[in-house]
């Protein structure tokens, strides 16, 4: 398996530091607001690759960050005149119910910031031990004229940084590219008592203080998005080596390309967003998933109502096959079994999944293994025996469910759920459907197929009867 390095710049063999055991640290959200669908590339990304290493066999330990307090969090503390930690508690909610909407398998640990201070003041102590830090009346900060890899991860020169760089000016630091370890307590600000007096921890130790904690001194993989490299991960590298005496931090480090608005990166502080939830109120989990997976992780996407609908119409031939076998495992038939060599697209979907991840040619795969598939089947008109779709089913299942997330666990079960008002309504309107097409009432029943789609249910008009599916989470 190859993943590109960011600190390398180059694909690099992935050789865990104690198999099979994998240490993975996501950078998770700051949670003052829900968070958009660029945010979202990132969580859906970092799920991915962390549900094909267990396809390989690894045991992850996963870890993502709850950044619970900073100084977004105060401000929409002050704004809706309540406390930040109430703030923190109504956004982390939020997210764990996108996320758990968005198919995002829940991470093993999921540090809070406030849930570890003394974690952090005890790393900060380190650092002023080992002569990294310094306290300016109650604010501490971190030397990086003292740390000889700075900008290692970046690329960044530090003299070109103090030249030009977009750096706080703040005159307490002895360098303008100093940042902040420990932060002193403003009117009115959330505080913990700390050996530097009244204060919180600045955003980039949090990182490192609990990622070190749960996961070592020298983690195997550390994600986020591009726009963390710096100062974010440049950080934290240069806080972590310099506590640790030089231990290495990580050892691969991942970061996925931007969400693009008509080529501009996505991003709240311009307005140029979605949240999550708002995608979701028209298209499914399983189709967003499709959509970033259609394109490699660290590559730029463009946004776009047309993408995610292409997306969604070549997400009906896989999820038509799920069903499709589903169906035909239920009815334990007995026939021929046709000629599919599902080991050779297995072969080819670990290629490209090894090969950095490469989900675009993983899902190219999956498509012609759909094609294939149905054309081995057709041939045999009808007479084909379940068995076969039992092995059908259990490709898909391995790859584009367990893997990609772009089969949910229930597909094709809609059927059996048994009488509810939902389905009696939808019943009802393919009823009214069909006496409009009977009396030749062509505009009628097509805008009842069309409002139907727009709630996420596809109808499917076949010889005898009209069926439906759910597209979409409505």
């Amino acid at each position: 398996m190859q993943i590109y390095n960011t600190l390398t710049r180059k694909k690099e063999e992935f050789i865990p530091r104690n198999p099979p055991e994998v240490t993975m640290y996501v950078c998770g959200p700051t949670v003052y607001d829900l968070f958009h669908i660029g945010n979202a590339r990132s969580f859906i990304m970092a799920d991915i690759i962390r549900r094909y290493l267990e396809f390989k066999g690894y045991k992850v330990k996963y870890a993502m960050n709850l950044t619970d307090i900073d100084d977004k969090i105060i401000r929409k503390s002050n704004q809706e005149k309540t406390d930040a930690k109430n703030v923190a508690e109504k956004y982390i909610a939020a997210f764990f119910e996108d996320t758990g909407k968005l198919n995002i398998k829940k991470a093993d640990i999921y540090p809070k910031a406030t849930e570890h201070i003394q974690d952090i003041i005890a790393m900060i102590k380190e650092l002023e031990q080992n002569g990294f830090a310094y306290n300016v009346d109650g604010n501490v900060f971190y030397d990086v004229s003292k740390f000889t890899g700075y900008g290692k991860l970046s690329g960044k020169k530090i003299d070109e940084l103090e030249a030009g760089a977009r750096i706080e000016i703040n005159e307490e630091k002895r360098n303008p590219l100093d940042f902040s370890l420990w932060k002193k307590a403003k009117e009115g600000e959330p505080f913990w008592d700390s050996p530097w007096g009244k204060g919180r921890p600045g955003w980039h130790i949090e990182c490192s203080a609990m990622s070190t904690k749960h996961l070592g001194e020298t983690l195997d993989i550390h994600a986020g998005g591009s726009d963390l490299i710096f100062p974010h991960h440049e950080n934290e590298i240069a806080q972590s080596e310099a506590a640790h005496k030089g231990n290495k931090f990580v050892n691969y480090w991942i970061h996925f390309g931007f969400l693009n608005i008509q080529n501009e990166k996505m991003s709240k502080s311009l307005g140029n967003f979605f949240t999550a939830r708002e995608v979701l109120s028209k298209y499914s989990a399983e189709t967003v998933r499709l959509f970033f997976a259609q394109t490699h992780y660290a590559g730029p996407l463009n946004f776009s109502e047309e993408l995610l609908q292409a997306a969604q119409k070549g997400l009906e031939k896989i999820l038509n096959l799920a069903e499709k076998a589903d169906e035909e495992i239920k009815s334990g038939k007995k026939g021929i079994v046709p000629e599919l060599d599902i080991e050779k697209f297995r072969v080819e979907f670990e290629a490209a999944m090894d090969d950095d991840f490469n989900t675009p040619q993983a899902t190219a795969v999956i498509f012609d293994f759909v094609r294939e598939a149905n054309r081995a089947a057709a041939q045999q008109a009808g007479e084909v025996d379940a068995q076969y779709y039992k092995n059908v089913r259990e490709f898909l299942e391995k790859t584009a469910q367990n893997v990609l997330g772009i089969i949910s666990s229930s597909a094709g079960q809609n059927k059996d759920e048994g009488p509810s008002l939902e389905g009696d309504l939808i019943e009802l309107l393919i009823k009214l459907r069909l006496e409009a097409r009977q009396q030749k009432n062509f505009a009628l029943s097509d805008k009842i197929r069309d409002e139907l789609k727009n709630l996420g249910i596809l109808l499917q008009d076949q010889k005898d009867k009209t069926t439906y599916k759910k597209n979409k989470e409505a």
